[in-house]
């Protein structure tokens, strides 16, 4: 029995799906499979029931799951153990951010940057997704530390520490009439809206207050990225829902800002689990991360998904 196999089952019992697991690994499909087998047939019982579309577990598979996901904790801590013992760094850091948020605001690549020429034998991944996609890739292990948006509590097994709060604010075109300082939720939603797509922070703030307040938002244009959002307000294609942004910033951007009523706020976070232990290398560029957001802080970063 290999360490690998063992983590190839729990990837394929997590996902339930051999081609999803398969893609999480960077495996060939087949190899996987074949791996599986072999561990199957040095038990003596199959773990797996592959007779329907999804893949379920047996009743042993069941038994075994968390036995394996233990024996490969132990074998990560007993690494880690001897990395910090000896000041050893190594290995591989994989980090994710929302669209938008390694602007010039926060220079998140200089970070890497200044990170990779300090340890040059550490690998370093970087991927941009939704807050709800990096979130659960946090909890899974797939992600070390991610930067993304909250509107409320995360899981308990995530640290976070805010980079920037911020309320949500509608942008209208700058010339738009019909519209005072302010606007409520309601009459928000009887306008074209113009927001980040689902499973972003914004979209979930929006679409939580709206549903408590028994509305239907009609979002009539979504864009990865609250610069776009503001550039299509701009063109009077309808109200856009963005973090709060300078007035004068606003106005060079050819809109002007309303408040909400009832006030949204969302949070940039800095995320990771506190559920499993961080490799030596990943522990060294939170710590770097965390130094640099909090330069980063006043003034706050605009213009990044909340």
């Amino acid at each position: 029995m290999e360490l690998r196999q063992l983590r190839y089952f729990v990837t394929v019992a997590e996902e339930a799906n051999f081609t999803r697991a398969a893609a999480r690994l960077h495996l060939a499909q087949p190899g996987l499979s074949a791996q599986i087998r072999h561990l199957e047939r040095e038990l003596g019982q199959p773990l797996l029931d592959r007779s329907s579309r999804s893949v379920t577990l047996t009743p042993v598979g069941e038994a075994v799951l968390p036995l394996a996901r233990a024996a490969l904790d132990q074998v990560e801590r007993i690494t880690h153990t001897v990395d910090e013992f000896t000041g050893l760094l190594r290995g591989h850091v994989r980090v994710g951010l929302i669209s938008g948020a390694a602007g010039e605001e926060i220079d998140i690549a200089q970070v890497l940057a200044d990170f990779h020429r300090d340890h040059p034998q550490i690998g370093i991944s970087l991927t941009e997704d939704t807050s709800e996609s990096m979130h659960a890739a946090v909890r899974r292990g797939d992600l070390d530390i991610g930067v993304l948006s909250v509107s409320g509590d995360l899981d308990p097994g995530i640290g976070t520490e805010t980079v920037y709060d911020s309320a949500i604010v509608a942008a209208v075109a700058a010339g738009a009439e019909g519209f005072g300082e302010r606007i409520t939720l309601a009459e928000l939603c009887t306008h074209p809206l113009i927001c980040l797509p689902s499973g972003t922070g914004l979209r979930g703030l929006l679409d939580n207050a709206c549903a408590a307040a028994d509305l239907v938002p009609d979002v009539a244009f979504e864009a990865a990225a609250p610069p776009l959002l503001i550039r299509l307000a701009a063109h009077e294609l309808g109200v856009a829902v963005i973090p709060r942004v300078p007035a004068d910033e606003a106005a060079q951007s050819g809109v002007r800002t309303l408040e909400i009523d009832p006030e949204m706020r969302g949070r940039l976070v800095l995320a990771w689990s506190t559920e499993r232990p961080l490799s030596p290398a990943a522990k060294v560029l939170l710590g770097q991360l965390r130094i640099a957001l909090a330069r980063w802080k006043d003034p706050a970063p605009m213009l990044v998904e909340p």
